[in-house]
């Protein structure tokens, strides 16, 4: 019973993301994408540059770099507030995570160069301890880790091109309890999974003058095919199943285009575009080795449910100043899109339309070493949608992200 997401709800529990990008995905992974708001695919001065624009480590200081970044996620508590009655409404829980990124790059071997990043490009958690909210999202947790060496050519010096694989880890758990069927039917669960994946990206960078850059990049799709346990039952007997489980999760495919130029050798804009293609999630739906034979327990784990998600558009800019004193300030802002459909949203992953906003410093502290902190800050609508599962509006939605980092060249 394959489907397109990992450890879903009474009503179809989907990723219930650190909600800081549209759904569960997570573009800022570094000082520098936290400071310019994720626009940051053109001009990527540094080590992270092997995950962000691999084509790019062509165009950096002949050495070996690295960099070392701790990102802390503020998740506030969003606010549910039922048109059908008071006893319906809820506030989840807030939400503290520190997410550490790694980034490398060789020096030039024959107009090669080798990367490696260590990121976190998808996450999600969210609790809610309310009867009516529990029912469907009690609590959902999901990890997802990935390794990506990539691979440079500078075929001259406007042109490079570059390749690597996405190793991907991810793991999860889900709980639920509740009323599922007037007047005293309930149903509860516990599931957890993991796996292993494997993807690619490819990146394209033109410099058709030294102070400007157009770059394209493409993340792949890739499925998290998780396997693991779940434990479900329900007071309506035979009330019980123990026993293995797996559904996909779809990690999806991401389209960059990014332009910069830099200004009087200090002041580098950046416009960006991508696309993010959240269309691949269309169904939610697990597989047992066996039937759970209780029809509740069917119509509430089985039973395929339907997601239909859209393809998602955000728009970005950023702009750096060098200040020619040790000192680069950065600033960012993002309109960013949600995929989810008002006939599909849940407490699982309450989303909305965002607008971002963020700042940033580095700091040259000697040659080889470089400091920097950034902030972002999540701006999400309130929404108020209507559906089997929903009949109300979601509010603080938000989210707060704070980095440090430090590069070092050797």
């Amino acid at each position: 019973m394959k489907g397109k997401v990992l450890l879903a709800g009474l009503g179809g529990l989907l990723i219930a993301g650190t909600a800081h990008a549209s759904a569960y995905r997570v573009p800022e992974q570094s000082v520098n994408s936290t400071a310019r708001a994720g626009a940051y695919v053109a001009y990527t001065p540094a080590a992270d540059a092997s995950y962000f624009n691999p084509a790019n480590m062509s165009w950096l200081e002949d050495r070996a770099l690295t960099e070392l970044d701790l990102t802390w996620i503020h998740l506030p508590s969003i606010s549910y507030d039922d048109n059908r009655t008071p006893a319906y409404d809820g506030e989840s829980e807030s939400e503290d995570f520190v997410i550490p990124t790694f980034f490398a790059v060789s020096p030039d071997y024959s107009n090669f160069r080798i990367g490696l990043s260590l990121t976190y490009p998808a996450g999600l958690s969210k609790e809610w301890k309310q009867p009516y909210p529990m029912t469907f999202a009690e609590e959902f947790t999901l990890k997802v880790i990935e390794i990506n060496p990539t691979v440079s050519y500078r075929i001259n010096d406007m042109v490079s091109l570059a390749a690597g694989f996405r190793v991907i880890y991810s793991d999860a758990n889900v709980k639920s309890r509740g009323l599922i069927a007037p007047p005293s039917v309930t149903a509860s669960r516990y599931m957890d999974g993991d796996t292993w994946e494997v993807g690619y990206n490819l990146a394209l960078s033109f410099r058709p003058v030294p102070e400007s850059n157009l770059s394209v990049t493409y993340r792949s799709k890739v499925d998290l095919n998780l396997e693991g346990h779940a434990d479900l039952a329900t007071s309506a007997g035979p009330s019980a199943y123990s026993g293995s489980a797996d559904v996909t999760v779809p990690l999806p495919a991401v389209l960059a285009v990014a332009g910069s130029y830099t200004f009087f050798d200090q002041l580098t804009v950046e416009l960006e575009y991508d696309r993010t293609f959240w269309s691949s999630y269309d169904t939610l739906d697990f597989s047992y080795p066996v039937s759970l034979g209780n029809p509740y327990l069917i119509g509430a784990f089985d039973n395929p449910k339907a997601k239909d998600w859209e393809d998602t558009d955000t728009w970005r800019i950023s702009v750096s100043y060098d200040m020619k004193n040790s000192f680069v300030l950065m600033a960012g802002f993002a309109i960013d899109d949600n995929p989810i459909p008002d006939a599909t949203m849940g407490f699982d992953l309450p989303d909305a339309d965002a607008r971002l906003y963020s700042v940033g410093l580095r700091y040259q502290a000697t040659r080889n070493l470089n400091i920097g902190i950034a902030y972002l800050y999540d701006d999400k609508e309130k929404r108020t949608v209507a559906n089997s599962m929903v009949d109300g509006s979601f509010d603080h939605i938000g989210a707060h992200l704070f980095t440090v980092g430090a590069s070092y060249s050797f």
